[in-house]
């Protein structure tokens, strides 16, 4: 079905004589075959976006809320259809019209496991034609993970994988479950009893020196595959060096302010989480997002563990005065397709993916999503919105 959006305050390029810069301005977006038209098509169906605002959709370059779908409570698993048609109905709801789910490939078992990375992706693969949303894998590998390599690999070679990131968590666990309660609270997550999984620690930690030559491997295969990576958290400019010489040219998630200044300075896009912007600062004691985003040091929020930041992030930003809306909202749909080399969505123009997100500007919540062309998800108010 065709559709055109009328009414409604959208973010449209200017053309090419401004650079072909995302404009805010009154004006219909037509949707046809999929994609953002000139002209609405011959019968097209109306959705009445008088006081609303036309948005790209969202592309989520990281986010690991679907676990929540995946294991609701430690050690409790979800069949993974449920989990994951229950996570693509949440994804719309919030705008989202991509999400690269970031599914953790860890020595650990249970939840971040081979078993779960198997059942993950066959569950995505069997959902994706009927999703509406566009799901799409970013495998988060863990360093000491070497037992899952040559299986992750043949994963990659198949196109099975979009995103490669470059995770190493096992140093902070290994000294984390020196305390009992914490041995506990990550034993809980794989299901396995304390003392198992610290044994299962020790023996992944033993093999560090192994570490640089899986790594090479990795990115080897992505390369070959074209497809992009991230590293992950990275504490240094050193170690940022060290990733981008593998070929990582996203930095996510960096724990220091000259980590994103060294990242730039290379042309590469910074990526932090949604939440950090929204709840006024990181978690985790490390730099707040949103005035490295004024500075330019970030140019993509990801949702991390939380869909709806993304879309109240992007508000927050441009009401702090320093990003207008458009330039806020580039942040979580224009760069991330960039970043990700999905060139054809994160912006509203003709002949691009017909991915667009109506919004309510007084209560920052979505009134319905597009995805590909198609209304894929709507609102109780957005149902009153549809023209006969």
């Amino acid at each position: 079905m065709d559709w055109v959006i009328t009414g409604g305050q959208a973010l449209l390029e200017d053309g090419p004589a401004r650079g072909d810069v995302a404009l805010l301005a009154r004006g219909d977006v037509a949707l046809s075959d999929g994609m953002v038209a000139a002209r609405p098509a011959s019968g097209a169906r109306r959705f009445d976006a008088r006081g609303l605002l036309v948005l790209p959709g969202l592309v989520d370059i990281h986010g690991d809320a679907h676990e929540r779908q995946f294991q609701p409570r430690p050690g409790i698993g979800i069949p993974p259809a449920i989990a994951v048609r229950d996570s693509a109905a949440q994804l719309l709801a919030c705008g989202i019209t991509t999400a690269f789910l970031g599914v953790t490939l860890s020595w650990e078992p249970g939840l971040r496991g081979i078993e779960s990375w198997r059942s993950t992706l066959a569950a995505v693969e069997a959902a994706r034609a009927g999703a509406g949303v566009d799901l799409r894998i970013h495998c988060r590998f863990e360093a000491d993970n070497l037992d899952a390599l040559e299986e992750v690999l043949a994963d990659i070679a198949a196109g099975r994988v979009q995103l490669l990131a470059y995770n190493d968590h096992t140093p902070a666990i290994v000294k984390r479950i020196a305390d009992p309660a914490q041995a506990a609270k990550y034993a809980a997550r794989a299901g396995l009893p304390a003392a198992e999984f610290v044994a299962l620690a020790e023996r992944a930690w033993s093999r560090r020196p192994d570490v640089p030559e899986a790594q090479a491997r990795l990115a080897a295969a992505a390369r070959a595959a074209g497809i992009p990576m991230l590293s992950h958290d990275d504490a240094t400019p050193e170690m940022r060096a060290t990733f981008r010489a593998l070929g990582a040219s996203i930095c996510e998630f960096p724990m220091a302010e000259a980590v994103a200044e060294a990242a730039r300075a290379a042309g590469e896009h910074v990526v932090m989480g949604a939440p950090n912007v929204v709840r006024g600062g990181s978690h985790m004691g490390w730099s707040a997002a949103a005035p490295l985003a004024e500075r330019g040091l970030v140019t993509v929020l990801a949702s991390d563990y939380v869909w709806p930041a993304m879309l109240e992030a992007a508000f927050v930003m441009a009401g702090r005065g320093v990003l207008d809306l458009a330039r806020a909202w580039a942040l979580v749909s224009a760069n991330p397709a960039a970043a990700a080399g999905l060139g054809d969505r994160g912006r509203i123009a003709p002949g691009l993916r017909g991915d667009v997100v109506v919004v309510d500007p007084a209560t920052r919540t979505p009134v319905a999503t597009f995805a590909a062309g198609r209304l894929a998800w709507l609102s109780p108010a957005g149902g009153a919105r549809l023209a006969a």
